[in-house]
Formats: C-alpha cells, structure tokens, sequence
C-alpha cells in the first residue's frame, strides 16, 4: 500500500519502521518540516515530505498528532489522496498537554469524532492504547497464543477491515470496538488501554469500560 503518516513521534516513527519493512510505500511528515526526518527516512526508506504532501496519492492516511494540533492540519490535506483511502487516528485527549477541549468534555463527543469533525473525512481508531515499542517488539505470527490484540473502532466496515487486515500484516490481532461513538472504550484510563492481552481480554476489557470520562482525564 501507499501510506501516508502525518507525525513521527513514537507511535508514527516505530510505524514507519514496521510498515517500509513490510514493504508499504510510505511517505512520512511532522510539524518542523521533511529536513528534520532525514534520519528516519535513511534508516527506513521512507520519503519525507511536508504535511500538506503527506496524504498525496495515499490508500492510507495514518493521523498521529497531539489531539491540540488537529485543527491546525492544512485544509485540503486529503485532496490528492487515492480514491477510497482511509484515515486512521491514533490519538488521545490529554488536558495536561491539549488544553480543555469543551465538545469532547461537556458535549461528551468521542475523541475521534471530534477528529473526524475537524479533518472532514471518517477515521478509524486504532493503537491509541498501543506502547510504540510493542509495534517493534511485540509481533507474532496469527494463531500464536501470546499475540496481542489491539481494539479497532469505526464506522465504515470496508475502512475497518483495511486497517484490521493491515494490523494484522504487522503481527497483531484485532478487536472489533464498535463504530466511532462507541469508541469511548478505548480512550485514555478505559481497562483496554494499554492492556498486553489477547482477543477475550480486549473483548473484556471493552465490555467493562464506564462511558463516564474518569476525573484524571479532564481539564
């Protein structure tokens, strides 16, 4: 596949890693500019372009950002995107760092939904709860009993199982988490997140999750 990631932090980075050794074609940006991935891009082969490049030709979008900075992707982002392609959004709404986000504190919206609202495409939400270096250290083959599963939310089924199947390329199983609204079972201090277990406990960990977004978690 042709994969953009907007973000090389951890998670963006350590995806980058995984997905050109698997062979994906993936294009790779952060806020300071392609100049400052020359590193990255010489250890992976990954081509470094600016954000407004990033989803240019891409099957795949992949959104790993502070959650504060998504307002500030530039309009027409996606318009040279590949016909179909899928956004993935990993991230995670965290006062400390973004600030009070009031449609997501008192309106109750769905971190991601409030993600979708901002970037004008649906996006499905996948390794918000992921440790970065498990994506490089934690891979093993389908059917192994100490494989991880990772909970994936979204609305669309054919864009879920995409990403599904693209996780499992990387060596992880997934969970089906629901659509975008319900994706408050992932969130920040949910039992899924960070969980290290397989499919029936991701499947429980979901089902125990409190929709009432816990008092660490708010501004």
């Amino acid at each position: 596949m042709k994969i953009g990631i907007i973000g090389a932090g951890n998670i963006g980075g350590n995806l980058t890693r995984r997905l050109t050794k698997l062979g994906h074609e993936v294009s790779v940006a952060n806020s300071r500019g392609p100049q400052t991935l020359t590193a990255l891009a010489e250890e992976t082969g990954a081509t470094p372009v600016t954000v407004a490049e990033a989803a240019r030709g891409a099957e795949l979008v992949v959104v790993t950002i502070p959650l504060k900075n998504v307002p500030d992707l530039p309009s027409g982002l996606f318009d040279g995107a590949a016909e179909g392609f899928v956004v993935l959004d990993t991230g995670n709404y965290y006062p400390q760092r973004d600030g009070r986000i009031d449609a997501v504190e008192d309106d109750g919206l769905t971190e991601s939904r409030w993600t979708e609202q901002h970037i004008g495409h649906p996006v499905i939400k996948a390794f918000n709860g992921t440790y970065a270096q498990d994506i490089l250290d934690k891979p093993l083959p389908e059917g192994d009993p100490q494989r991880i599963a990772l909970p994936v939310a979204g609305d669309d089924e054919v864009a879920k199982k995409t990403v599904r199947d693209l996780i499992d390329e990387l060596g992880f199983d997934t969970v089906d988490a629901g659509g975008i609204d319900e994706s408050w079972r992932q969130q920040p201090d949910t039992p899924v997140y960070g969980l290290r277990g397989g499919v029936a406990e991701v499947t429980k960990a979901l089902a125990e999750a409190s929709e009432e977004r816990p008092a660490t978690f708010r501004a």
